[in-house]
């Protein structure tokens, strides 16, 4: 039977078989696989057999899945494949994955309620500073060149830009340099909220080579007034508002 063997670095933090019922991937505690990092959307993917063969699925996630380094939305999975969400990886092992008795494998589905190896609050800081630094995931940086694809470096070059219009933060505006931009109250945040009652993190801005996208995380957001429920890509002008602050999307020339 197939598995997957979750790993942050070296360690090695869970494994998980997958049978005849799919195996979810995300923040959120709901998952059979849960990573406790900003930033693995809450459900961020899925993992499935079908006709002896594994597959991953994304879930319209905000960061992206990767499977050796290339961003997939779903993608036949094949013995030794690593797959990057966020900061962790997964590593295939296909096992006896030809066993035509694969369907009726549903009962080992019982692992999924062991215990997840959940990052604490100093290492989860640790990994959110070094995303807003631009030191991604391994991988992440080279994850156009595979591609291939020259027409995302024009928009790469530009950076975009918020200038608060209303409420309290530390700064009347920010540039969203970095891959990923977080919006809170938290230490980690890069655009921080002033105030009592402010969520830790309110939302994220996250760079890709096709432009800005955010996403939601303790608030719902809303763009030009229309709340947003996932990742939404932003357009010169756009009104963003969160938390009590309201701030202009623009590009610097």
């Amino acid at each position: 039977m197939p598995k997957l063997i979750l790993k942050f670095e070296a360690a090695v933090l869970k494994e998980v078989s997958v049978g005849g019922q799919p195996v979810t991937i995300g923040r959120a505690p709901d998952n059979d696989i849960q990573i406790d990092n900003l930033a693995v959307s809450s459900h961020h993917a899925r993992v499935l057999a079908e006709d002896n063969k594994l597959f991953i699925e994304d879930l319209n996630s905000l960061n992206g899945t990767f499977v050796n380094n290339q961003r997939v939305q779903r993608v036949q999975l094949k013995q030794g494949d690593q797959v990057l969400i966020g900061k962790h990886h997964l590593v295939v092992d296909m096992g006896a994955v030809e066993a035509p008795a694969l369907p009726d494998t549903r009962k080992v589905a019982a692992p999924k309620v062991e215990e997840t190896m959940v990052l604490d609050t100093k290492k989860r800081k640790e990994l959110l500073q070094q995303e807003a630094a631009g030191g991604g995931a391994p991988g992440a940086h080279e994850r156009t060149q595979p591609v291939g694809t020259t027409a995302t470096a024009p928009p790469r070059a530009r950076v975009a830009s918020l200038v608060v219009m209303e409420g309290s933060t530390d700064q009347r505006e920010y540039l969203l340099s970095s891959k990923l931009t977080v919006i809170g109250k938290s230490d980690m945040a890069t655009i921080k909220l002033k105030g009592w009652f402010k969520p830790k993190v309110a939302a994220q801005i996250n760079k890709r080579d096709d432009g800005y996208y955010i996403g939601p995380a303790d608030k719902l957001p809303t763009v030009n007034g229309q709340p947003i429920h996932g990742p939404t890509k932003l357009n010169e002008g756009d009104l963003i508002e969160v938390a009590g602050v309201k701030m202009n999307f623009v590009f610097k020339d």
